[in-house]
C-alpha cells in the first residue's frame, strides 16, 4: 500500500486524503503542544509559508504517547497552535505513533532509517519524516532536530516540485 492510500482523519475528525499531497514535498511531524521542543511549531510554520508555493507542505500529528505532552482535545489542540504560533499547515487527527494502536502511516514511517541509523520506533515528539513528491524517497529527522537546519532545508529544496 502507498503511503497515499493509508486512511486519515483532519483534526477535527473528518475525512482527509493523503493523495491531495501526492505530487507534493511533505513534512510529517509527530507534535506536541506541551513539550520542551514545541517551539519548533515556529519553524515549521515558516518552512510551511517558505515552501508552499513550490509544492510543500508540513503535515503536523498530534500525539500524546510522549509523557502526556499533547493532552488536549482536537479542538483546544487546534486553538493552541493558530493563536500561539500561527499555525496554517494541516494537522491530523491525535492518534498513536508507537505500540499496537500506532497508526498505518507510521508503520509506514518507522521502516525508513536517519541518518544514524535508526529505525523503528518514534522516539519523541517532533520526530519528522520528509517525503518527496510520489513517496519515491522519505528522509527521516531525529526529534531534537531544528526543522530550519542546513540538513532539513537542503533535504527539501532537493525535492521541491517546483
Amino acid at each position: 500500500m502507498s503511503i497515499y492510500d493509508v486512511p486519515v482523519k483532519s483534526l477535527e475528525g473528518g475525512d482527509a486524503s493523503l493523495k491531495d499531497h501526492e505530487g507534493e514535498a511533505v513534512l510529517f511531524v509527530n507534535v506536541a503542544s506541551k513539550c520542551g521542543l514545541t517551539p519548533q511549531y515556529e519553524g515549521l510554520e515558516r518552512l510551511q509559508k517558505k515552501y508552499a508555493d513550490r509544492g510543500f507542505t508540513v503535515i503536523g500529528v498530534p500525539s500524546n504517547q510522549f509523557m502526556g505532552q499533547e493532552p488536549g482535545s482536537a479542538e483546544e489542540i487546534a486553538e493552541f497552535c493558530s493563536s500561539t504560533y500561527g499555525v496554517t499547515f494541516p494537522l491530523l487527527e491525535k492518534t498513536d505513533v508507537n505500540g499496537p494502536e500506532s497508526h498505518p502511516l507510521y508503520e509506514q514511517l518507522k521502516a525508513v532509517p536517519d541518518a544514524e541509523g535508526h529505525t523503528g520506533d518514534i522516539r519523541w515528539n517532533f520526530e519528522k519524516f520528509l517525503v518527496a513528491p510520489g513517496g519515491s524517497d522519505i528522509k527521516r529527522f531525529a526529534p531534537q532536530t531544528d526543522p530550519e537546519s542546513d540538513d532539513v532545508v537542503t533535504a527539501i529544496e532537493a525535492v521541491l516540485p517546483k
